[in-house]
């Protein structure tokens, strides 16, 4: 049987309203050669049933009992037959033309391995004006993946195999897990931008995972920390994310001070001590 060339893995935890308009947005797209599997992480609103709405061979669901974004998208992962893995979040929908023009872009330039592209965010049915800070970058954007995350899971096509490589997700990771992922990536690939919106973003909603951990620094702390530890890095990389560790570790050490949190605070500085490049 012949492999599809996408594989679109969409993770979800309660969420079929928004769901459901996830995997429309899936099955009206304009290039048919793809899977979609669902990773039920847990659902007990009624995921399962609301998907026999949906009479397409191309569509796969796996549940499993709740573990995490991480897990459910590496189970995605290891199922995906596609050469180029295509993500997306269960509250965002993609344009209609996505992975049309995906393919595209990835047959034009077959030295890039990961591609992603611009995305409209909308709030409460309101467009959302982005910050310059939100600008997407492309080429080797290492640097610019240290500071936040540059690269939204929704809008990405990976090529599959630079998971063996690379490794999954982090499964110890709640939140920031695609900023672990980035910096892993970025740090020996170049990314390319494709330079039209192909992804909308629901933001606003009270499950999203912003909304669950506030304290967002603590997961990419741990992260850098992680990274540097690999010795993946040349010694231009180390210095640059060691860097961005201090800042990172400053900050997050002066709300934990504020708050009284002494073990944090200390933490941060026995963070940098085992770190600091030699």
């Amino acid at each position: 049987m012949k492999k599809p060339f996408f594989t679109v893995i969409i993770p979800t935890y309660n969420r079929k309203k928004f769901l459901k308009i996830a995997i429309a947005s899936v099955l009206e797209q304009t290039f048919a050669d793809y899977e979609l599997l669902i990773i039920d992480d847990g659902s007990s609103d009624g995921t399962e049933t609301m998907l026999k709405d949906f009479k397409d061979q191309r569509l796969k669901y796996f549940y499993q009992k709740q573990k995490g974004v991480s897990s459910a998208r590496n189970k995605g992962i290891k199922q995906a037959q596609g050469k180029f893995i295509a993500f997306l979040d269960s509250d965002d929908r993609f344009c209609r033309q996505k992975l049309e023009i995906n393919s595209a872009y990835i047959k034009d330039h077959p030295e890039y391995k990961i591609f992603h592209s611009e995305e409209i965010w909308y709030k409460n049915g309101q467009l959302l004006a982005q910050k310059a800070y939100h600008k997407k970058p492309e080429g080797i954007i290492f640097s610019d993946s240290l500071k936040l995350c540059c690269v939204s899971p929704s809008t990405v096509a990976i090529e599959k195999n630079i998971f063996k490589e690379i490794g999954p997700f982090d499964e110890n990771l709640p939140a920031c897990e695609d900023y672990d992922l980035w910096l892993r990536i970025t740090a020996k690939y170049p990314v390319f931008l494709i330079p039209q919106y192909l992804t909308i973003k629901e933001g606003g909603h009270p499950n999203q995972q912003s909304k669950k951990y506030p304290a967002m620094d603590k997961f990419r702390i741990y992260a850098l920390s992680k990274l540097i530890k690999s010795n993946a890095l040349t010694q231009s990389q180390y210095k640059l994310a060691y860097q961005e560790l201090k800042n990172k570790c400053f900050i997050f050490k002066k709300g934990a001070l504020k708050r009284a949190k002494v073990k944090e605070a200390a933490y941060c500085e026995q963070v940098l001590k085992e770190l600091s490049p030699k």
